[in-house]
């Protein structure tokens, strides 16, 4: 069953690209983060169907436990897909929250685990391990996570956290699916063992079905089943030509200058997966045609130039953008995870333009 979540923008949404993240400075904000918006966009989103909102973690960004939980009492059945880093907390406490979390919202809780690829950003949290070490320490911290979840104590002696009787009052019920995504060789075996979604930026499908290839091997080994998710944003409209006039407008928006900047802090990302969207516009010149940067037929990588993570886009119409997701579901992908600028309206454009399309093909 393929499933659509979309995304709460907590460091700041605006009408053109909210550039920012992985070493890129913010750039864009025209509407603020308050509880207001972030309610009217995440009961939108609950209104046209989604089944969940991403909510991203960083200093860039508010807190995605505390924001989400606020806004549990503003919704009914939308869930929250919360980002956190690993290294920013104990693992037996983030399984106490989750599974308070989870008993608060009638189980509405579900978790992105961030590793992080980015130094300066890892060090304001004080955390000062390589990339690789970094993965080895999510691997013990949700092997933790997830025995404490299990009903009985559980003890763990690793590299990074040794802990007696790991436990939480009562398992969370259910117990929140753990998102993760990552490009390296030291991500994969971690989501192998340990995770339900494994996540992919928004690659050209040959790519994305190599890297679902790849994961899906891993979890074999381990005896494990995994579900595949994708990451993209959206510019969808009654027509074509539209969809790309609105690209073409959020690329002129962007001086050199800036774009120059961006791709310079992005450029010193330790995330493979980051290394890989660069290199998806890496042919692209200031002043060139919108066009330049379609890298495959509706998929653009225009985001990519300012903002870090997720740098590509669906754009086209309704019934193009729902063939791209057929497509790309029929490699494997069961989740997709979108977002647009500005958040609010492009959720109506999707949930009223795609969908639909989506609901019709699948009659």
């Amino acid at each position: 069953m393929t499933t659509f979540h979309w995304f709460l923008p907590t460091g700041g949404d605006g009408r053109n690209l909210v550039g920012g993240g992985h070493g890129a400075a913010r750039r864009g904000v025209q509407r603020p983060p308050d509880i207001e918006y972030l309610t009217q966009i995440a009961r939108s989103a609950e209104q046209l169907g989604f089944e969940g909102v991403l909510t991203p973690t960083g200093t860039q960004c508010e807190d995605a436990w505390l924001t989400t939980a606020a806004l549990t009492r503003e919704t009914e059945r939308l869930k929250f897909l919360v980002a956190f880093r690993p290294g920013a907390l104990s693992p037996t406490l983030a399984a106490q929250m989750a599974a308070t979390y989870q008993r608060l919202s009638r189980g509405r809780l579900l978790l992105n685990i961030v590793t992080g690829g980015e130094t300066a950003e890892q060090a304001r949290f004080g955390d000062h391990l390589s990339h690789d070490e970094r993965y080895a320490r999510t691997d013990e911290f949700l092997s933790i996570l997830r025995g404490a979840w299990s009903g009985r104590p559980y003890d763990f002696s690793g590299d990074h956290y040794q802990v007696e009787g790991a436990t939480v009052s009562t398992p969370p019920d259910p117990r929140p699916r753990l998102y993760f995504g990552g490009s390296s060789a030291a991500a994969g075996p971690v989501a192998a063992k340990h995770v339900d979604v494994y996540l992919t930026w928004g690659e050209p499908p040959a790519q994305v079905k190599r890297k679902i290839e790849w994961v899906r091997e891993l979890a074999e080994r381990e005896g494990r089943e995994i579900r595949f998710g994708i990451r993209l944003h959206v510019v969808t409209r009654d027509s074509a030509k539209e969809a790309w006039r609105t690209a073409e407008r959020l690329l002129d928006d962007l001086d050199p200058a800036e774009i120059a900047a961006a791709q310079n802090g992005l450029a010193r990302s330790e995330s493979v997966g980051q290394a890989r969207m660069r290199a998806l516009h890496e042919e692209y010149r200031s002043g060139g045609s919108v066009h330049d940067l379609e890298i495959y037929p509706n998929l653009w990588a225009g985001v990519g130039l300012v903002r870090g993570g997720a740098g590509t886009a669906l754009v086209g119409s309704h019934a193009q953008v729902a063939e791209r997701i057929a497509e790309y579901a029929s490699l494997g992908l069961e989740e997709f995870i979108l977002s647009g600028y500005p958040h609010l309206e492009e959720a109506y454009w999707f949930g009223e333009g795609v969908l639909p399309e989506l609901l019709k093909e699948a009659a």
